[in-house]
């Protein structure tokens, strides 16, 4: 049995990983989904990271997931506890000393939506569009419903590892995400991570979209470290 540890995005509780943290207990394996103090505004990303390592607690063969935001967490973390295995969710790469809040613009992030609004036809900006547009109605209310403030403390804190911890890594990228250009992200992750990604046909939000396809892949990526 391995326990997986899901580290969310910016303001979300840990109530949206509920249908795979379903599907991955199914298959037998220990899930704590890390609730972050996200609504804090005392809390950067070091109290982050140390909310994750009290929930892991005593916990081993860890598996963990980073999802979005959760990309500047999961790293601090794993510089911390032995993780075995650490799952890249469409998640954003820091570098070295670099804030949050400077990711958007240091990875172009701007341009990419203006391109891939103009190769969609769309219009960039709709949150139920940008981060819903594959999710069944009932996750989509119940997501918003759970969703949380997210402050603005952690945004500009300098990501403080000088480097990527020594930790397996495997980036899951989202081919569909309309608020995170998958053009973006793979030129993002040969770039930081020196990897090329795998992907998965989905948005912003594969735990809701494809529970069940993302629980297969994690476990692909587990039995295969």
């Amino acid at each position: 049995m391995a326990t997986y540890v899901l580290i969310p995005g910016g303001g979300c509780s840990p109530w949206y990983w509920r249908p795979l943290a379903a599907e991955l207990r199914e298959r037998g394996h220990d899930v704590v989904a890390v609730d972050l103090p996200c609504d804090d505004d005392s809390a950067g990303l070091t109290e982050y990271a140390d909310t994750a390592v009290d929930a892991i607690g005593d916990r081993t063969d860890l598996v963990m997931v980073a999802h979005s935001l959760g990309g500047f967490t999961a790293p601090l973390v794993c510089d911390r506890v032995p993780v075995g295995l650490l799952v890249m969710l469409q998640g954003m790469i820091p570098s070295p000393g670099e804030a949050p809040g400077d990711w958007w613009a240091n990875t172009g992030y701007e341009q990419a939506r203006r391109e891939q609004a103009r190769e969609d036809g769309t219009a960039p900006g709709d949150v139920a569009d940008d981060f819903f547009h594959d999710v069944p109605p009932d996750l989509v209310a119940g997501a918003k419903q759970s969703a949380r403030e997210q402050s603005a403390t952690p945004f500009a804190e300098p990501w403080p590892l000088k480097a990527w911890p020594d930790v397996a890594t495997r980036f899951l990228l989202c081919s569909d995400d309309r608020f995170i250009p998958a053009g973006l992200m793979r030129r993002v992750v040969r770039e930081r991570l020196g990897i090329i990604p795998d992907e998965i046909a989905t948005g912003h939000m594969p735990m809701l979209a494809r529970p069940k396809e993302l629980a297969e892949r994690l476990e692909a990526y587990r039995t295969g470290r």
